[in-house]
């Protein structure tokens, strides 16, 4: 008899990752996936808990599974990730949603096989979240889901501490893996076919800081090497880590994307100082132009947080001003989200919701307009495309430039995880639109 799975997910790419991560696990255990949570035998949420919003959609979605267990009685439920991490939220699902079977944390995640087995034979419910950041597990087995890209985590955890960030309290202290371990993974994932292959952090560029394994630049000019045709990015750059040798070892490698996630939050000094993000706008402005002076064409995006506590309307003004001047290729855009958990839920001076509001328009519309023109630039050029998908609503192809640029065409076969050249046509804010080159 065959028994399904269906896994949730909520937050960043991180989490993807780690949704197949869990998927290998469930794959092990006998289970296949399946689209619909009805017909799931076992249903997994990987929660994450960096906005309020994803923590509420989780606690949402969990509820509204009561009337399904209690008509399957037998499935599975399990919640893990980083909402479950946080200091007593454990004990708050468990209270709230009796009929959870399992949570599990951020730092036991390996675990889950065994605590599934430990559940069938019982009916008590396994809640285990360990303090400890625990060592990392080079033996997972992801069962990969977005082919032709595929992730590869390089450090887990976070030392900076950022005033309105609860990473550091739910994923722990940054650890890093072996680089022979990360390289071999790239290695048998080029050999598998994948195309694309994007080393994740909550910091890459502090990779291995403090031990005597290789530098980040170091380790992705050894990827980089490699042989076959790919594309190798990395998420995310913290600025304060960001170096001229990273900058040069983007210009010298065609197989690394001239794409760059660099989130400076704010263009505000008097902010960045309160978030603890430990530069300023000038230094920001500093890297970016050793990044522009090595790699003229490189695509930077970033993320950016308005409402901060104590923002003023200069403060405000101050990244308005920023955003204009290094010209980002897109923004992640966000109101402050207050984190209990966190120094800045502390600080007097919560902006009101009203103000923050029309600040995110105003900041919103300036990004959009930058987007729009730098998309605009492409009509009329020929650019390679890896392609990653058939959208069915449109009926067309879909893929990225090395820049991080979508685009969408015809093709009369499948060509999803090739490279093509296409035509670019026409242009739609952050898409684009065009027909294959044929050689």
């Amino acid at each position: 008899m065959e028994r399904f799975y269906h896994i949730t997910t909520y937050g960043c790419q991180m989490n993807v990752h780690e949704s197949e991560k869990i998927a290998g696990i469930l794959a092990e255990l006998g289970y296949k996936a399946c689209e619909n949570i009805e017909d799931a035998d076992i249903a997994v949420f990987n929660t994450c808990c960096i906005r309020e919003n994803a923590e509420n959609h989780a606690f949402g979605n969990i509820g509204m599974l009561k009337k399904l267990k209690s008509k399957k009685r037998d499935m599975i439920v399990a919640v893990g990730g980083c909402l479950t991490q946080q200091i007593g939220k454990a004990d708050i699902l468990h209270e709230k949603f009796p009929y959870v079977d399992i949570i599990f944390g951020t730092h036991n995640l390996n675990k889950l096989k065994e605590y599934i087995l430990k559940k069938q034979k019982q009916k008590k419910a396994i809640i285990e979240i360990e303090d400890s950041e625990g060592i990392i597990c080079e033996e997972d087995k992801p069962l990969r889901t977005s082919y032709p890209n595929a992730w590869i985590n390089i450090t887990y955890g976070c030392n900076n501490f950022c005033s309105y960030c609860i990473v550091p309290y739910v994923r722990g202290r940054e650890r890093s893996r072996r680089s022979e371990n990360i390289i071999a993974e790239a290695k048998a994932l080029i050999e598998d076919g994948y195309k694309e292959i994007t080393l994740l952090g909550q910091n890459v560029n502090s990779y291995n800081n403090g031990t005597d394994d290789i530098s980040f630049p170091e380790l992705l000019q050894k990827i980089a090497a490699l042989d076959g045709k790919f594309r190798l990015r990395f998420m995310t750059s913290h600025p304060k880590d960001f170096s001229e040798e990273l900058a040069k070892v983007i210009a010298a490698n065609d197989k690394i994307c001239n794409n760059v996630h660099l989130p400076v939050q704010s263009g505000s000094n008097a902010v960045l100082a309160a978030m603890n993000r430990k530069y300023t706008a000038e230094n920001y402005l500093q890297k970016v132009e050793i990044l522009k002076k090595y790699v003229p064409d490189c695509a930077i995006t970033t993320d950016l947080i308005v409402g901060f506590p104590n923002e003023t309307d200069e403060d405000f003004e101050a990244t308005l001003k920023l955003v204009k001047e290094v010209g980002f290729s897109s923004a992640f855009t966000f109101v402050y989200s207050r984190r209990n958990g966190t120094v800045a839920a502390k600080m007097d001076g919560q902006i009101p919701e009203e103000v923050s509001k029309q600040r995110i328009m105003r900041l919103v519309e300036l990004v959009n307009s930058q987007t729009r023109e730098q998309s605009a630039k492409y009509v009329g050029r020929t650019v390679e495309i890896l392609c990653e998908d058939f959208d069915k609503k449109k009926g067309l192809y879909l893929g990225r430039d090395e820049h991080g640029r979508m685009a969408y065409f015809e093709s009369q076969n499948s060509v999803i995880g090739e490279f093509v050249n296409v035509k670019i046509t026409a242009a739609n804010g952050v898409s684009l639109t065009g027909e294959i080159v044929k050689e």
